[in-house]
């Protein structure tokens, strides 16, 4: 691991760096120069960064709906990979109100994969002090966004069925905790082999997705949650109650343009004509959701999961294995040591 500077006073750091769109090839460890805060941002000491599917996706340029959404036409615009950060401020901006130096903080940056990242200070919040860097690191996005589609884009109560298909994954293992402390009774989808493991989330029932065609209607739900699945609307819509709720989120696969983002546009022309409410989530990065996550996280509700741990210079490894589906919860960089 990266062995903390001793002298702030540096104006470079280590970090992982990509110059152009591809695959884990393009990704290199070098010397660059520290980052600087504008005046609403905090610079990060970073001891720990979260890997995600959004991480792999800004670094292949795919689909091509992410170079058009403002991440750069022929090459990254962050040259630094990585979003979910944990660590310590060290620097604040001028109009920073939130944080002063010495926080341990936990949240969304830009360039996580470094010795040192900016971040917004409405993209951050204070740290739990029952986690650790790493498990907070994984914590925010995946966090945020299942808690966005149970609670926002859905209402989750008390004895709702709920159908989580990826529950195994990084928004996965947190949808299935958060609705099961929400009081719904949680089946989640997974492969086989990780059943004992969504189970142990707090799954009331774990279904195999290779074992039969589960979205034939011999059950149904009030709400399915589907992350990352390739599943049509026409099977979904045959396992939902005639007036519950599907709300897509993500989506792999589709075309090089929109990828799986066109099932979620379709679902969306085809809900006022149907009685189930047919949707999506596009997830608020702001600290209004983080803090409410950290409730759960406190009070031990939800706990992050950290299925292995990379050291920076192994970052395209991380990736690698979660683009091969080998993580189970969430994979983490470690760029500091606990000691430090």
């Amino acid at each position: 691991m990266i062995a903390a500077e001793t002298q702030l006073s540096a104006t470079t750091m280590t970090a992982v760096t990509q110059r152009s769109y591809g695959s884990v090839e393009e990704l290199s460890v070098a010397s660059v120069e520290r980052p600087v805060v504008d005046a609403e941002e905090v610079l990060i000491e970073v001891h720990a960064a979260g890997v995600d599917r959004g991480v792999w996706h800004l670094m292949t340029g795919l689909p091509y709906l992410v170079r058009i959404s403002g991440f750069g036409l022929s090459r990254p615009k962050q040259p630094v990979p990585g979003l979910d950060v944990a660590g310590r401020v060290v620097a604040i901006g001028s109009d920073v109100t939130r944080f002063v130096e010495g926080d341990e903080v936990f949240g969304i940056a830009d360039g996580a994969f470094a010795e040192y990242a900016t971040a917004s200070e409405i993209k951050l919040a204070h740290k739990p002090a029952n986690l650790t860097f790493e498990q907070a690191a994984v914590a925010t996005i995946s966090g945020i966004t299942a808690l966005q589609a149970l609670t926002e884009v859905s209402e989750v109560g008390v004895g709702q069925d709920v159908l989580i298909i990826g529950a195994s994954g990084g928004v996965g293992v947190y949808a299935v905790q958060l609705a099961r402390a929400l009081g719904a009774e949680v089946t989640g989808v997974a492969n086989a082999s990780k059943a004992d493991f969504v189970r142990s989330l707090g799954a009331d029932d774990v279904i195999d997705y290779a074992a039969g065609d589960y979205l034939d209607g011999s059950r149904t739900f009030d709400l399915i949650l589907d992350i990352g699945g390739r599943n049509s609307l026409r099977r979904l819509r045959r396992a939902l109650k005639s007036s519950g709720t599907l709300v897509i989120v993500g989506g792999e696969g589709g075309n090089r343009w929109t990828g799986g983002f066109g099932r979620q546009l379709r679902a969306l022309a085809l809900s006022p004509f149907v009685s189930q409410r047919l949707t999506m989530l596009i997830s608020e990065e702001h600290h209004r959701w983080i803090d409410r996550l950290c409730e759960f996280l406190v009070d031990g509700s939800v706990v992050p999961v950290i299925d292995r741990a990379y050291r920076l210079d192994a970052a395209h490894d991380a990736l690698t294995d979660l683009a091969e589906g080998r993580v189970s919860g969430k994979a983490v960089i470690s760029v500091r040591s606990a000691a430090n």
